[in-house]
């Protein structure tokens, strides 16, 4: 059996995912506060071959030697799929309910990755992270997401509103009639790796974020009336797309060729006159 054969099969798995992520990417450039997904695409370890052989020495006795081959690559694979929270573009609504995070200090964390500030939401008994601040009031009177998730303010409150004509400052405090109502919390994730998708724009985590409400190392605003779009770069998106394409039929080629190899050996070289 031909060991590039596996090598190819493995290449195209690999785009195949790729693909997948930038179709994905794609399919949310318009979604508010959307994040894109980026690749982390790692080869196989490489396995080094030797072969022995005899070769004369003194008085013709045969000594076996150990020839070095070279290094042979076993194909590659898509490790992790990392989401890039970089920050969106900013979009007017004139909407009060419209709410965008715009990142100020942010430190590093792991592997020089910038953390990331998030809204947070109550989902029934637990607690769901978000960039999309397109929110809304509910019929009871509180502000919510679209999907009816409860916006949460300092001490996991509730924000209760009674109409839609309120006002909300740079650091989150929201106010109704001269009455300061509450104040939206923040979370800050210094290690956005360990944060898991949920769909819907929403993020979960083992240990519940810390606030960044009184965090002098971070620095945050919120811009009432706007909302923060996707930071998918439809250029760049449509490039890496044709990019993977090429690589996938490329290695079908290989493949194919494989197939016609391994097909006139079993027909041809291995024929019986």
């Amino acid at each position: 059996m031909f060991k590039g054969f596996y090598s190819a099969a493995s290449g195209m798995m690999t785009q195949q995912r790729n693909v997948e992520r930038l179709t994905n990417n794609m399919a949310n450039v318009n979604t508010v506060g959307f994040k894109q997904d980026e690749a982390s695409i790692r080869s196989f370890p490489e396995i080094l071959l030797d072969r022995v052989q005899h070769e004369k020495g003194i008085d013709n006795h045969q000594i076996p030697v150990r020839k070095r081959i070279g290094s042979l690559n076993t194909g590659a694979y898509m490790q992790e799929l990392i989401p890039s929270f970089t920050q969106g573009g900013l979009q007017s609504t004139d909407r009060s309910t419209d709410v965008a995070l715009v990142d100020g200090k942010v430190p590093e964390g792991k592997a020089g990755q910038k953390g990331s500030f998030f809204f947070i939401v109550e989902q029934g008994d637990e607690v769901r992270y978000t960039r999309n601040g397109n929110f809304a009031l509910s019929n009871d009177g509180y502000l919510t997401t679209n999907d009816g998730y409860y916006v949460l303010g300092q001490n996991g409150t509730r924000i209760s509103l009674t109409d839609n004509n309120f006002e909300i400052s740079e650091q989150g405090v929201v106010t109704q009639n001269e009455e300061v109502i509450g104040t939206i919390d923040i979370a800050f994730s210094n290690n956005v790796e360990d944060l898991n998708q949920e769909g819907n724009g929403l993020y979960s985590v083992e240990t519940p974020l810390p606030s960044a409400i009184g965090n002098a190392a971070v620095s945050y605003k919120i811009n009432q009336g706007m909302l923060e779009n996707s930071n998918v770069d439809s250029s760049q998106t449509m490039t890496e797309m044709m990019s993977a394409y090429r690589s996938f039929e490329a290695n079908q080629k290989v493949m194919q060729a494989y197939d016609k190899s391994m097909e006139k050996a079993a027909n041809e070289v291995g024929r019986i006159s």
